[in-house]
């Protein structure tokens, strides 16, 4: 560890009394807490610099190691070549012995011939000379070849010698690398440690200089501001003004009137008009209090919380606020959006307003309501053991979110996504250890359900996603976009994998067959299409039915249960394209539907808040209600 580290861990070490969290009350004095900010802060700066030090050293190395990458790369490709050259030269080498071979078995019997034909009388003269003559070309033969082996020989000795030169330079640059690489990691341990020191001590002087009044928290009280009231006007596509307030940063860039906010003016530009009241344009002023926390800011220098990114959304840096809670009793039905069965049977969730309604599908009768959801629940998904419910909702154009809830009592186990507008589905891996998310910000997401954390973000759609499903063995994703195209991703890398245009509407769902090797998906057009994983080519088109599929959900056996906006769900044979049972009894569109294949029975839910049960077998009608309190 760096010496100068070391020193200003024993600075930290005799600070500690002041950073602890069971350390004596400081005492209530403005200057004294701003002293020791101050000197927080200066400590903090001594960080900083080692940080930015450390980075640069960091970033030389990993310079040095790419360029000791780069040599190595050419070495290998110079042994390949030599190699390679080697061994045709070797093949080369065995033609020529055996030409010199046979060259002097001509040379044995053309010297045996030209002493025959010395031997013999003269009338045999004329054959000695030409037997000579051949005798002569024979030697020329076979010396040129005893010529060629010899240098092919040498060369080969060459590019052996060259050969274990790039060897031993291999062996030396892998060194080097891994050496490079022992160095790469401990930089950045330094570089880590620096920083979570740095931001130890800013977050002490924080929390000092707030005592003192001294400070004002961009996250928790301008952010809020900023996004509730600046955010519908100025944001990346509308940017009234060319002024775009989704993050910090660009807060701080201004936009045509140039900046908007000067660190440490509590009369910039933005200060002055959410005064006077001209800004938000066409709205409710700010309030008195919001106006004098912006201002205050503003005059405190206008900074950015210790640790924040200044490039993230203010919806993400900002505490997450509750959603509102639902009536008790609802004055009208809500569409059906999203429909659930329990893995054991007993419980079908059904989408409701600010809330997930848990049904009894023995009696009908409402069980729990899981509140603490936005506005519109539009994916549901029960992992398999029972006890956790997934729900992708949002309030559209505000917020959308995935929140992972306990079955049992409606807790919040974890809150996975925030984003600035709906999310659509969810579905969890075969193995249950992944749920993958997907909705309006044209993203599917991949989080570990154990730990929450994201896992993959795949960004390939250029419109709304609208369903997400896993291929049988958990290796890849299945999509269905507004973008008129279902598509296919390795569920580990995030790679394309292909992409299906055969529909040329809006695309609504998409799920694997049982095989994974091909994929049945639907939509705005009106039919069910089945194609290829491999080549994304069609193998069937499956029609008949009245209006828009708007979901689907795939069974045991290749069979295929539909959601139908001409008011019917249907069970279909994807592998013949064949309908099986229409189930009828709906008078508005079906938006969702579900099936429990271990009892038979199959679920509808239309936009008229109507909730219906058939037997899957016969499409019997089982029971159907009202679905809200």
């Amino acid at each position: 560890m760096p010496a100068r580290l070391l020193s200003s861990l024993l600075v930290l070490f005799l600070i500690t009394p002041i950073l602890a969290d069971d350390a004596a009350p400081v005492a209530a004095n403005p200057a004294a807490l701003k002293q020791q900010a101050a000197a927080l802060r200066q400590e903090a700066a001594n960080f900083k610099q080692q940080e930015t030090a450390t980075r640069e050293q960091l970033t030389a190395t990993q310079l040095q190691l790419q360029q000791t990458q780069q040599m190595l790369l050419q070495m290998q490709r110079e042994m390949e070549a030599l190699k390679k050259s080697a061994e045709e030269s070797e093949k080369k080498l065995t033609t020529e012995q055996e030409a010199a071979t046979k060259a002097e078995q001509a040379k044995t019997a053309a010297d045996k011939a030209a002493t025959d034909a010395a031997a013999a009388l003269a009338a045999a003269q004329k054959k000695a000379d030409e037997a000579k003559a051949a005798a002569e070309t024979a030697t020329k033969t076979f010396t040129d070849a005893q010529a060629a082996a010899k240098a092919t020989t040498e060369s080969i000795a060459g590019m052996k010698t060259k050969l274990g030169e790039l060897t031993a330079g291999t062996e030396q640059a892998n060194t080097q690398l891994a050496a490079g690489q022992k160095t790469i990691e401990q930089l950045l341990a330094t570089a880590d440690d620096a920083y979570a020191e740095w931001l130890k001590r800013e977050q002490s002087a924080e929390s000092l200089l707030t005592q003192a009044g001294e400070w004002v928290s961009f996250s928790r009280e301008v952010a809020p501001i900023f996004h509730d009231r600046c955010l519908a006007c100025h944001n990346a596509r509308t940017a009234k003004g060319r002024y775009n307030m989704e993050n910090f940063a660009a807060i701080m860039k201004g936009g045509e009137s140039g900046a908007a906010i000067e660190p440490g003016q509590p009369e910039s530009l933005l200060c002055v008009m959410i005064a006077d009241g001209s800004m938000p344009e066409d709205a409710e002023p700010l309030t008195a209090d919001q106006i004098a926390v912006v201002q205050r800011w503003a005059q405190l220098g206008a900074a950015l919380d210790a640790g924040v990114d200044p490039e993230r959304p203010l919806l993400q840096i900002m505490p997450k606020r509750p959603q509102p809670q639902p009536p008790e009793q609802y004055a009208a039905p809500i569409p059906i959006t999203a429909l659930a069965f329990s893995p054991d049977g007993t419980l079908l969730a059904s989408a409701g307003y600010h809330e997930v309604l848990l049904w009894s599908v023995e009696s009908g009768t409402l069980v729990r309501r899981i509140t603490n959801v936005a506005e519109r629940v539009y994916g549901l998904a029960f992992h398999a053991d029972g006890t956790r419910l997934a729900v992708a909702a949002g309030t559209p154009g505000q917020i959308g979110e995935v929140k992972l809830f306990q079955v049992a009592d409606g807790a919040l186990l974890a809150d996975l996504v925030t984003s600035d507008d709906a999310m659509f589905a969810v579905a969890f891996s075969p193995d249950g250890n992944r749920l993958a998310a997907a909705g309006a910000d044209r993203s599917i997401r991949v989080f570990d359900v154990a730990t929450g954390e994201q896992q993959l973000l795949i960004e390939d759609h250029a419109d709304w996603v609208l369903g997400v499903a896993w291929s049988p063995d958990g290796s890849q994703l299945a999509s269905a976009s507004r973008d008129k195209t279902s598509k296919v991703f390795d569920s580990h890398s995030g790679d394309a994998k292909g992409t299906f245009n055969g529909h040329g509407e809006v695309v609504t769902a998409a799920a694997f067959l049982a095989d994974g090797k091909q994929v049945i998906s639907c939509g705005r057009d009106k039919q069910l299409r089945v194609w290829n994983v491999g080549d994304t080519k069609e193998v069937r088109k499956i029609g008949g039915f009245g209006d828009e599929i708007i979901e689907l959900v795939m069974l045991p056996e290749n069979k295929v249960l539909t959601a139908c906006a001409d008011k019917q769900v249907r069970l279909v044979n994807a592998a013949d394209g064949k309908v099986l049972h229409t189930m009828s009894g709906h008078t508005d569109w079906v938006y969702s539907t579900a099936a429990h294949p271990g009892s038979g029975l199959a679920a509808g839910g239309s936009y008229d808040g109507e909730v219906r049960l058939w037997k899957l077998e016969d499409a019997t009608a089982v029971k159907n209600w009202p679905a809200r309190p």
